[in-house]
C-alpha cells in the first residue's frame, strides 16, 4: 500500500500544480471586450449623481463630475500611467477591473469661485468650518454611494461607486444590476 502511495504522490502533486497553473493563467487573461458593456452610466447612478450636484449646491459647494463611464481601453490607458507611460499612478484597476467600466462609478472635484477645478481635500469654500470635499463624500454616502476615501489600502478620494452588491468578477462574467435597483 505504501508503494502505491509513493507512486501516486508525484502524480498528485503534478496534478495540483497543473490546476494552479490553469487558474493563474485564466486570472491573467484580458477581459473579453466583446461582451455587452454599458455605453452610459447606470440610470440610478446618473440620477444620484444629479441629486449629489443639487444637494451640494444647496450647501454652496460646486461639485464637478470629472469622470464617469470609461471604456476598457480608457481604463488600461489610466492604469499604464506611472507604469508604462510618464506620470504618477492613479489607479490599481486594469481595464474591466473598475466599476467605471460598468457605468457604476463617478469621480468628482470641486470648483472654486474663480472657476478653477480643484482637488483640495481641505478646501472650505462655503466657510462653514468643514471640508467641502468631506461634505460631498458624506452626502454621496447618504445617497448610497461608496466613497473611495473610506478604502483601507488605496485611498481614492475623488471616487464614488454603487456596486449594487455585484463584485468586479461578477460584472466581468456579464452580470449587470437591474436598471430599477436602488
Amino acid at each position: 500500500m505504501k508503494n502505491i502511495q509513493r507512486t501516486l504522490l508525484p502524480w498528485f502533486i503534478m496534478l495540483i500544480g497543473l490546476i494552479l497553473l490553469v487558474v493563474i493563467y485564466n486570472m491573467k487573461q484580458p477581459v473579453e471586450t466583446d461582451k455587452e458593456m454599458p455605453t452610459d452610466l447606470h440610470p440610478i447612478v446618473k440620477e444620484k449623481k444629479e441629486t449629489l450636484i443639487y444637494k451640494t449646491a444647496a450647501k454652496n459647494i460646486q461639485v464637478v463630475i470629472t469622470d464617469g463611464l470609461r471604456t476598457v481601453k480608457e481604463q488600461n490607458e489610466l492604469y499604464d500611467r506611472g507604469r508604462e507611460t510618464n506620470g504618477r499612478k492613479i489607479t490599481n484597476a486594469k481595464g474591466g477591473e473598475s466599476y467605471h467600466n460598468y457605468g457604476l462609478a463617478i469621480d468628482y472635484a470641486l470648483k472654486n469661485p474663480a472657476g478653477e477645478v480643484i482637488w483640495d481635500i481641505e478646501y472650505d469654500g462655503n466657510s462653514n468650518g468643514k471640508s467641502d470635499w468631506l461634505e460631498v463624500a458624506s452626502i454621496a454616502k447618504e445617497l448610497g454611494f461608496e466613497w473611495g476615501g473610506d478604502w483601507k489600502a488605496f485611498k481614492d478620494y475623488p471616487h464614488l461607486q454603487m456596486t449594487f452588491g455585484l463584485s468586479i468578477a461578477e460584472l466581468q462574467r456579464g452580470s449587470r444590476p437591474d436598471e430599477k435597483e436602488g
